[in-house]
């Protein structure tokens, strides 16, 4: 593709996303202070709309293999989802799967436009050289699997190229360690291998302009079957291990869902 055609179609995927995340935050900030509804069922419905969009606009398909839950399902516990972290467009391929809330590094609240849309939308924040923060969200996690609630993090700690799942920081398995009926549910990621969605060594607007210029692809999401962590109270370190463990094998799968996909007999 020319550079004018890239360029052009760089210009227009940006405006389409700040639009459509201006117009999404200003409708659900509406509703919100208006509704009568469940406001984490309407949460996870925004929220999914939103996802929705922001894939289509930066032309990233999401296949989910394995067992996607329902949105809004409350089947009687909290459900802790752990993935490996890729890039930025991770957040919605999870979100638009699983719903529920994220838990995010500090710095991502002082985000324009998204760090204001994310603490609207309930993104737990957390700075992780700083004790009191890491307590602090452990305790809301905590709160958040006690009301049957689901929250996503990438327990990787920041974005990596490739497949490999890095050790997991075990910090944020203490959460579900103190509910135990909470699941841990663990989720891969593996994208198209012409993708532009690694996040590596670049500001978000030098990233997001990246993605917007970038050729239409796909994501695969695998969901496995949640742990099973026992009659004893594990140790989170070891509940860390045996989360990366699990990851690793739903990367695997879709990876190589990914690369069927990607096979040139294969229909996007």
């Amino acid at each position: 593709m020319s550079s004018a055609r890239t360029s052009a179609r760089r210009a227009v995927r940006v405006a389409s996303f700040l639009g459509s995340t201006s117009g999404y935050l200003s409708a659900w900030l509406l509703r919100d202070a208006v509704t009568r509804q469940d406001r984490e069922l309407l949460r996870d419905q925004w929220t999914q709309a939103w996802c929705d969009s922001v894939l289509r606009i930066f032309g990233v398909r999401v296949v989910a293999i394995g067992e996607p839950p329902r949105h809004g399902e409350d089947h009687g516990r909290g459900r802790l989802v752990v993935s490996n972290h890729r890039g930025v467009i991770d957040v919605a391929a999870l979100m638009r799967t699983f719903g529920g809330r994220f838990v995010s590094r500090a710095d991502m609240a002082g985000w324009p436009l998204l760090g204001f849309g994310a603490r609207k939308l309930g993104t737990i924040f957390v700075d992780r050289e700083n004790k009191v923060s890491g307590a602090a969200t452990i305790r809301e996690m905590r709160e958040l699997l006690a009301q049957h609630r689901t929250i996503n993090i990438f327990p990787e700690g920041t974005t990596f190229a490739g497949d490999e799942v890095r050790p997991f920081h075990a910090g944020a398995f203490l959460s579900a360690i103190g509910v135990p009926d909470a699941e841990i549910v663990p989720a891969g990621l593996a994208y198209s291998r012409r993708s532009d969605a690694a996040f590596l060594d670049e500001t978000f607007p030098q990233h997001l302009s990246r993605m917007a210029g970038a050729d239409p692809s796909f994501v695969v999401v695998s969901v496995g079957r949640p742990l099973q962590r026992g009659g004893t109270k594990p140790r989170a370190a070891d509940l860390a291990a045996r989360a990366r463990a699990a990851v690793a094998e739903e990367v695997a799968r879709a990876r190589a869902k990914a690369d069927e996909l990607d096979a040139p007999s294969a229909c996007m």
